[in-house]
């Protein structure tokens, strides 16, 4: 039994677009054929995991928020002890 096929259409980002051109040419697949695996293995994955593990692939931040970020990057905070600690060579030992 054959089928039915449906097209559709998305706005996708240039960069995304090359991405999806460059895998599909690397690996002989159809864009088609790629996209329609993705949307499956995301839909069940989204299906099977309870929503409070799944984690999204972009964050929308407000401008506030995005700026308070970028001042962060900028300016790191000191660490504290307890960070100095966790990535210490010595707790690197006790694994």
């Amino acid at each position: 039994m054959a089928t039915l096929s449906t097209q559709i259409s998305a706005m996708i980002s240039s960069e995304t677009k090359e991405r999806l051109e460059r895998y599909a040419r690397a690996h002989g697949l159809k864009k088609g054929f790629l996209i329609e695996s993705a949307l499956l293995h995301h839909i069940s994955a989204l299906e099977s995991l309870p929503a409070d593990v799944i984690v999204p692939a972009r964050l929308v931040v407000s401008r506030a928020s995005g700026d308070a970020i970028l001042d962060r990057i900028a300016e790191p905070a000191k660490p504290t002890a307890a960070m100095k600690e966790l990535f210490s060579d010595d707790a690197e030992e006790g694994r």
